[in-house]
């Protein structure tokens, strides 16, 4: 693995950076590369989010499904060990 990346920052978060790498040994690119990661992750969870909330409303669960989930739930739950 090869590709340099120059990416401008402030002095703060550089050194807020590379305090953290320390602590947690492993480099600053490491720890950037995981960040990059850690974001995209966050922007696809929000997308699957939005696509599903969009479903839901395009259509509706019924008023049947509903009773049935909570009857489902109602009879699981107690079950369980809290």
């Amino acid at each position: 693995m090869k590709t340099i990346v120059q990416v401008p920052m402030e002095k703060e978060l550089l050194d807020r950076l590379d305090r953290q790498a320390r602590e947690l040994d492993v480099s600053r690119s490491a720890l950037i590369r995981e960040a990059c990661r850690a974001h995209l992750r966050r922007l696809e969870q929000a997308e699957l989010e939005r696509r599903y909330v969009e479903g839901y409303q395009r259509v509706p669960e019924e008023a049947s499904e509903e009773e049935t989930l909570a009857w489902l739930a109602a009879a699981r739950l107690p079950k369980e060990r809290w």
